[in-house]
């Protein structure tokens, strides 16, 4: 199973596997987040950032979804990538997260990569409702 590792700004992405245990009504195994502040050095956070790795990988890839990209969370996140067997996708949201959960045992980790951005730009939508539609 591949795993995944969240790295974003403050306690997003452990706000994000909550909500994510709250629709599957359970908690996902092979998965982690780490947490950046404004106070957190990268240079200190990136062998924290290996360790959390090494807790997730299984031996079938590690998926990083982190959530602006440029920022320090994706910075720390490039550093970590080794094609093929770390990958890492930006701009993580609740249907990228919940995409990467329920296709990472039936896929190989560049079709995961495929699915958490597609399950991330497809959950996002201009909500309408009947009465904006004018007869």
């Amino acid at each position: 199973m591949i795993g995944i590792f969240l790295i974003t700004h403050g306690t997003l992405g452990e706000s994000l596997i909550q909500c994510a245990c709250h629709v599957l009504h359970r908690r996902p195994r092979q998965i982690t987040q780490l947490g950046i502040s404004a106070a957190d050095d990268p240079l200190d956070i990136l062998p924290i950032a290996r360790q959390l790795v090494a807790t997730v990988d299984s031996g079938d890839g590690v998926l990083i979804l982190t959530d602006i990209f440029g920022a320090t969370p994706s910075n720390i996140a490039l550093e970590l990538i080794r094609p093929d067997t770390l990958e890492a996708v930006a701009g993580v949201n609740l249907p990228m997260l919940l995409r990467t959960l329920t296709y990472r045992d039936k896929n190989d980790l560049q079709t995961l990569v495929t699915k958490a951005v597609s399950g991330g730009c497809d959950g996002v939508l201009h909500m309408r409702t009947n009465r904006d539609v004018k007869s």
